[in-house]
C-alpha cells in the first residue's frame, strides 16, 4: 500500500550536512531529523513543504521555496535535502 503525504504527517528529512572537507571529513554528516508536512504540491504529491525539527532548532522548506522531494534509495543513499518515510520499528 503506498502512503499519501498529507499536512500533519510525520516524515523523515535527510540533512545536508556540512561541506566535505579537503581531507574527505565533515563536522557533520548527512541525518535523518523528523518533519512535519506543512503544505502538499498538488500538481506533484511528492514534493511537500516541511516544517524540519533539528537537536538545534526548526527550520522550514516551505513550497514557495521550491519544498522537498521524496527519496525513495535505501539509507545512506538518499540525497540531502529530501524526504522519506519512517522506516518501520
Amino acid at each position: 500500500m503506498q502512503q499519501t503525504p498529507s499536512v500533519g504527517r510525520v516524515v523523515h528529512y535527510v540533512s545536508h550536512g556540512t561541506p566535505v572537507r579537503p581531507d574527505g571529513t565533515q563536522e557533520f554528516p548527512r541525518a535523518c531529523r523528523a518533519a512535519i508536512v506543512t503544505e502538499v504540491d498538488p500538481a506533484d504529491p511528492s514534493r511537500v513543504g516541511l516544517a524540519v525539527l533539528n537537536p538545534t532548532g526548526q527550520f522550514f522548506h516551505p513550497l514557495a521555496a521550491g519544498g522537498c522531494v521524496l527519496d525513495e534509495a535505501p539509507e545512506g543513499a538518499r540525497d540531502g535535502g529530501s524526504w522519506h518515510w519512517p522506516e518501520r520499528a
